[in-house]
């Protein structure tokens, strides 16, 4: 299919935020994976930005509305509208700050507050070019995300690695999820029950009760 072609019909869009403190690297995820591009002086995000890029995803056309929330304190307030709509989520840290990684709870909190409570998230741990300085380990990180029941995979926005897969993770587990949706709407409506969709925001089921991270984790070497 062209990219022409997929540009002029979207068949879904997705919102997905970035979260997590300053400097993880957020807005290098967000411009490998939109433009593929890496700027080694990027400047901290003021307020919220937000990039999109149009993939197919079973055939269908899917725009992917990423969204780039600062990680200063003094940005918080202001952000946590941002989080109304997102289906899915990616919680960031940088495997060299042990902090950044410590930080994470109060986000995910923060994120099941503002947020739908059956958003699709990742845990991102950032920042793999730099192994040698690492503060966080692989082990630590998974064992949160199993027990949160949170997508993880560990990511080098420098280099690229596992950037477009965290993506395509998160954009492919909604999709499903919408389709599985729309199939039990279908149904019901052929039942003669009104469909569980009419007149209603898609609703994505909770991560902690259809995604088993043991089962569904991408691998993270």
């Amino acid at each position: 299919m062209a990219s022409g072609d997929v540009a002029s019909r979207i068949d879904y869009v997705f919102k997905v935020v970035l979260i997590g403190d300053s400097a993880v690297g957020k807005s290098q995820i967000l411009s490998r994976f939109a433009r593929n591009e890496f700027s080694l002086d990027s400047k901290a995000t003021i307020g919220v930005e937000f990039q999109t890029r149009t993939l197919v995803i079973e055939h269908k056309s899917v725009k992917a509305q990423i969204w780039d929330t600062a990680g200063q304190e003094r940005y918080r307030a202001v952000t946590s509208a941002y989080y109304r709509g997102a289906v899915g989520a990616m919680l960031v840290y940088d495997i060299t700050r042990r902090q950044s990684f410590e930080h994470i709870p109060r986000w995910l909190e923060e994120l099941r507050s503002h947020a739908d409570k059956n958003i699709v998230i990742m845990l991102v741990g950032n920042k793999t070019d730099l192994e040698k300085q690492r503060a966080v380990s692989t082990e630590d990180a998974k064992e949160f995300a199993e027990k949160e029941g949170l997508f993880f995979l560990e990511t080098s926005a420098l280099n690229a690695s596992n950037v477009e897969s965290a993506f395509l993770t998160v954009l492919t587990e909604i999709f499903n999820v919408v389709n599985r949706k729309s199939l039990i709407a279908g149904e019901s409506q052929e039942n003669g029950n009104p469909g569980s969709l009419t007149g209603k925001k898609i609703i994505v089921p909770g991560p902690a009760q259809e995604i088993p991270a043991k089962t569904k984790l991408p691998c993270c070497s």
